[in-house]
């Protein structure tokens, strides 16, 4: 498998995929272009981005090997994660590996704008020694309001309390067991925050809430002289806005390492603003950041290629290796039954719903709903279908997806049940695991208990139930030279049917099907791939 990586990633992370010796790893010596990574680049399983290259629709689709984008670093601007989804590509980050470096940077502009250091620094070089005219402010005692308390704004909220600063917060998913723990008060609407602050910091993702978020209306509720850092997104806090608080004496001061333009353009007005810091991106921009989101993102990779664990996707539930291998089981299970139920139901359904039984209902439930989906749409998608996509793919067909949970006594340990609805038609199977081995099994069809090996082609039949048939439809197989590797039966005596289920070597050919349909005593009869 080949891993590409674009951008400068540390010796170290990349020495972690050489440890493997399925994978062949390039690394391209400075940054490619759309159609000049596609040449080089068109057999990729992989892909290591920081923030400069641009991994795009077309560079995704031109990819077919493409598994995978990690991204060492945290945003992932630069890949068009709705174009991976659609293609099955994961895109992973590694939100951990910069905390500490931008918490720190953060923290060292705060300071910076409190104490005029960079004013202070060039009034020096200048030959001045403007020392009454550079008075700062102290942070102890003062009031710090945090956007966004994930890992980084907590860092931050440490690191003030330890200055003596009282630090109040909004991040409406924030639980208030920790907001206490972290010895922070959160406030239940933004918009309460600001009038109250001395300094604002944002620490939260960049997404359609977040855009804009500290605006000119914002900036008016604050402080005169508060002050505003910004180390998380480009965009969160409105540039203009910021520029106009700034030029009319409002604000104190800001500091900002992010932009809604990078590399921040040469004739930006930002750069000609009164009492504003500005850095180039450097959030982690340090030695062991750079280590860290190297190895992490290369150990990231090689465990999804190698073991298909996902940790840090930002397109697909994380599961690390101990839980992928506790969930594997079920994911084979979950496909064999949605291959099933696919070809037992009609083409076009409205809902499909799947339910978790007995020791299944603790399991992580998305991947083994993505699992059922993708056997379910493989014959609407084919190889185009795959874990990733699979739910996007549903809404695109107008399947309504329910996942729910059963508390009902079954004589299974652990089961999975799943229904496709067309209208009123509903079609059903159950499922379970078999033995120490966790050996995937079907034990109902439509209602009706079987023991079913879900492997190779079934035969599944309903028909008349009275002496002779089984020996019956095995003439028939026999006669067409169709071996039969297993079989089950359920017998209904209510309505006189059986339920007839066989495994068979290989598929029935066009006589041998049109014998069993034209048969009287046969009511429905169905060839099945699995």
């Amino acid at each position: 498998m080949k891993i590409v990586v674009c951008d400068p990633v540390s010796e170290k992370g990349i020495a972690k995929l050489r440890e493997h010796p399925e994978f062949e790893v390039v690394v391209l010596e400075r940054k490619h272009e759309e159609d000049e990574l596609i040449r080089v680049a068109s057999d990729a399983s992989a892909f290591v981005v920081r923030s400069e290259t641009k991994i795009t629709r077309k560079v995704i689709e031109s990819c077919r090997q493409l598994k995978v984008v990690g991204r060492a670093g945290v945003g992932v601007d630069n890949v068009d994660v709705d174009a991976a989804t659609e293609r099955g590509v994961v895109v992973m980050n590694t939100p951990g590996g910069n905390t500490i470096s931008t918490a720190e940077l953060a923290f060292a502009l705060m300071m910076s704008l409190a104490r005029r250091i960079p004013e202070a620094d060039a009034s020096m070089k200048a030959g001045r020694w403007d020392r009454k005219k550079l008075k700062g402010t102290e942070l102890n005692g003062k009031t710090l309001g945090i956007l966004g308390l994930g890992r980084i704004g907590s860092e931050v909220a440490l690191r003030a309390a330890a200055f003596g600063m009282e630090v109040i917060g909004y991040d409406p998913y924030l639980s208030h067991a920790r907001a206490k723990a972290l010895q922070v008060e959160l406030v239940e609407k933004v918009e309460d925050l600001f009038p109250r602050v001395d300094f604002l910091t944002v620490h939260m993702p960049k997404s359609e809430e977040t855009i804009g978020m500290v605006n000119a209306q914002a900036m008016a509720s604050m402080k005169k002289g508060a002050f505003i850092i910004n180390a998380a997104r480009g965009g969160i806090v409105d540039e203009q806005a910021l520029i106009e608080a700034l030029e009319s004496g409002h604000l104190g001061g800001a500091a900002l390492d992010v932009y809604t333009t990078e590399p921040l353009p040469e004739d930006s007005p930002l750069r000609r603003a009164p009492n504003i810091v500005l850095t180039p991106h450097l959030g982690a921009s340090t030695v062991e950041a750079q280590i860290n989101v190297g190895i992490e993102i290369a150990q990231q990779i090689a465990d999804y290629l190698l073991t298909g664990a996902i940790r840090n996707a930002v397109n697909m539930p994380s599961l690390d290796a101990r839980t992928s291998e506790l969930v594997r089981p079920y994911l084979i299970l979950g496909e064999k039954m949605g291959r099933l139920l696919a070809q037992l139901s009609p083409k076009r359904n409205d809902r499909l719903v799947i339910t978790f039984g007995g020791k299944a209902t603790e399991l992580p439930g998305d991947p083994v709903v993505r699992a059922v989906l993708k056997g379910f749409l493989h014959a609407a998608a084919g190889t185009e279908v795959n874990v990733v996509n699979v739910r996007s793919l549903a809404n695109s067909l107008g399947l309504l997806v329910e996942q729910t949970k059963s508390s009902e006594e079954t004589d299974f340990h652990e089961w999975l049940h799943v229904e496709a609805w067309s209208g009123d038609k509903r079609t059903s199977v159950g499922g379970t695991l078999f033995s120490s081995r966790l050996l995937p099994r079907i034990v109902r069809i439509n209602g009706q208990p079987v023991e079913v090996v879900p492997e190779g082609v079934l035969l599944i039949l309903r028909n008349v139930d009275r002496p002779g048939m089984v020996g019956h439809i095995g003439t028939l197989l026999g006669k067409a030279g169709i071996n039969i590797a297993n079989m089950s039966l359920h017998r209904d005596k209510a309505s006189g049917q059986a339920l007839t289920v066989l495994n068979l070597d290989s598929v029935p050919n066009g006589d041998t099907m049109a014998a069993l349909r034209n048969d009287p005593a046969i009511t429905d009869v169905h060839v099945v791939e699995l």
